[in-house]
Formats: structure tokens, sequence, C-alpha cells
């Protein structure tokens, strides 16, 4: 089975993509912030403690988060980090199986169109993390806490990025065709 992480800043797109990549592949998708989003709304005692970070834009800690996915992490759909601490978790838990990323597909895009994407998800869903001082503070751990897998995922030669500015039709097209041009089995 192939396996793609799909990373980005918030509001990039991702979950947009990997639902449409998945059902392309015939796999099934699954993210953190879904997750995130089960624990909270089953009020488990994890998703209560995520609850008070996702809130403020705060990462949720890596103990909490790997706590909340490492069940998850077993089957064979699902994929995250956030950092380079999940990052080492999660190559230990693919080694475990005997397992590995195939491909990293990185979803670019401006920060204004960004804000501007998430506050109007905000309107339309009624999220409580899409303020604009929590989307802008989201946006900066983002670059501080994950850009940097950027670089560690391209020195392992499995990382492509794209432009995710266009509809959506046109990002999904793109991606598709840049995992292909690396060889990702599609």
């Amino acid at each position: 089975m192939t396996r793609i992480l799909i990373m980005g800043p918030p509001g990039s797109g991702k979950g947009t993509q990997a639902s449409r990549i998945s059902g392309r592949l015939g796999v099934e998708t699954i993210s953190t912030g879904d997750i995130f989003r089960e624990n909270v709304l089953r009020q488990t005692p994890l998703g209560r403690e995520a609850q008070r970070y996702l809130d403020s834009g705060d990462f949720v800690p890596d103990k909490i988060t790997n706590d909340m996915v490492r069940d998850r992490l077993g089957a064979p759909d699902v994929g995250y980090p956030r950092t380079l601490a999940q990052t080492a978790f999660l190559d230990q838990i693919l080694a475990e199986g005997d397992q590995k990323l195939d491909g990293v597909l990185h979803l670019a895009a401006d920060a204004d169109e960004l804000v501007c994407r998430l506050l109007r998800r905000a309107e339309e869903a009624g999220r409580s993390d899409d303020k604009e001082t929590v989307i802008r503070h989201r946006l900066e751990l983002y670059n501080k806490e994950t850009e940097p897998l950027l670089a560690l995922y391209s020195r392992r030669s499995i990382l492509t990025t794209i432009e995710g500015r266009g509809s959506v039709d046109e990002v999904t097209n793109r991606a598709i065709r840049a995992l292909a041009s690396t060889g990702t089995q599609l």
C-alpha cells in the first residue's frame, strides 16, 4: 500500500486533497485534526485536554497527540506529523510494521489567502478555532514547528511541493500529476 503524507499550513486544503486523493487510491484518509475533533466530541480525557490547545490555536503537545493516534497509526491508512518529535514517533511506528512513507505532498499557500480561507470556513462551519488572531498564531507555529519537516523529507527525497492556490479540482489534478511524476504509485 502506498503511504502519502500531505502537509501544508492550516487552511491549505490538506483535508480536502487527502479525501480526493484517497478516493482515487481507494483508501481511507485520517488526519490528526479528525482525531482531535473526534476525541473532543466524545469528551475523552485526552479530548478535553486537547480542546484547551485547539481553542487557543496552539499545537496540541506531542504527548497528547501521540497518545491519541498511537492505536490509529497501526491501521494501514494513517499518517501524521507536525513536529520533528512526531516524525520520529511516526518513523518508529512505521518501522515496527516494516513500513515507510512513500511520498510527502506539500501544499504551499500565501498566508493572507490562508487567513481568508479559514475565516470563511469559520463562518460556514462555526469553528471556534478559526478567529484571525488564532489563525495567525497557528500559521506562526506552523512556520516554526512544521516547516523543518519539509527539509527533513526533502533530504529523504520524498518531498513534492505544489501550489495550493486555485480551484479544488485544479489543486487535485496538480497533486496527482506531481505525485505520479515522482513515481509514487497512484
